[in-house]
């Protein structure tokens, strides 16, 4: 029995010690299960927030409020809910986005170099409101190292695009090693030109996820101009009406 236990016990330890001397680099993540564990901590079955869009500009400062649904990545919904904007609504159902202004009782789809317009003004375009969250299916990624990123350990990926329907043929982020959270993206053309930048300001946790509740964008096409996005509240996975991503539903 002794002969046996003494055997054992160099085999059990030699194989510790090769484990600990395996380079940790063999159990790090690709650059594409990082990709998929980003888009996977923004998607949700459904969600209801309402929050506000603040964009600075040479013109002043102007406010924007509004709730929102979504259902999975290719329904959502905005209702404006501030006095300017009192009623209008943001429809997206598949592949397209819808306008309603009941003023008018007027519906437009957006569509073509439409959607590159300006939401409200803001450094947000419509064209960033179509962007499907299956990043992969659009981009391949490049893990391009490690760094610091306001004392949190990140990523720094480049995406660059597979086709031409994008709105921003690469993509520079650095996604958060622990949560997976988004903390800066530099948006550019294919030559590398800087056309937008997003970073993400304050924090909330929903459920086992860590999110964006407050960022900053900044179009880089225009002079002096900023737009800050705030959550205020989020519930998620929560029972939605089916007619709600409806046409019928935004003209009512």
């Amino acid at each position: 029995m002794c002969r046996n236990q003494c055997f054992s016990k160099p085999i059990f330890l030699i194989t510790v010690l090769l484990l600990l001397c395996i380079p940790t680099s063999l159990f790090a993540l690709t650059a594409e299960e990082i990709i998929g564990k980003m888009d996977y901590n923004t998607q949700y079955k459904t969600s209801y927030s309402i929050g506000s869009i603040q964009t600075k500009d040479r013109f002043g400062l102007k406010t924007s409020t509004f709730k929102a649904w979504s259902q999975g990545n290719a329904e959502s919904l905005i209702e404006f809910t501030s006095t300017a904007e009192q009623g209008q609504k943001i429809l997206k159902t598949n592949d397209s986005l819808y306008l309603f202004y009941p003023d008018a009782e007027q519906l437009i789809r957006m569509q073509g170099s439409a959607l590159r317009q300006s939401l409200l003004g803001s450094d947000v375009s419509y064209e960033d409101m179509t962007e499907e969250k299956d990043t992969l299916s659009r981009y391949t990624a490049t893990l391009n190292g490690n760094e610091i990123y306001k004392g949190r350990p990140c990523y720094v990926i480049t995406l660059k695009a597979k086709t031409r329907s994008v709105a921003y043929p690469i993509q520079k982020i650095w996604v958060d090693s622990e949560t997976f959270l988004t903390w800066k993206g530099e948006y550019s053309t294919k030559e590398g030109r800087l056309l937008k930048e997003m970073e993400t300001l304050e924090t909330m946790q929903v459920g086992e996820k860590v999110v964006a509740s407050e960022s900053r964008i900044s179009d880089k096409m225009k002079k002096d101009s900023e737009t800050i996005m705030k959550i205020e509240s989020l519930e998620v996975d929560i029972p939605l009406d089916k007619n709600l991503f409806s046409l019928e539903n935004l003209t009512w």
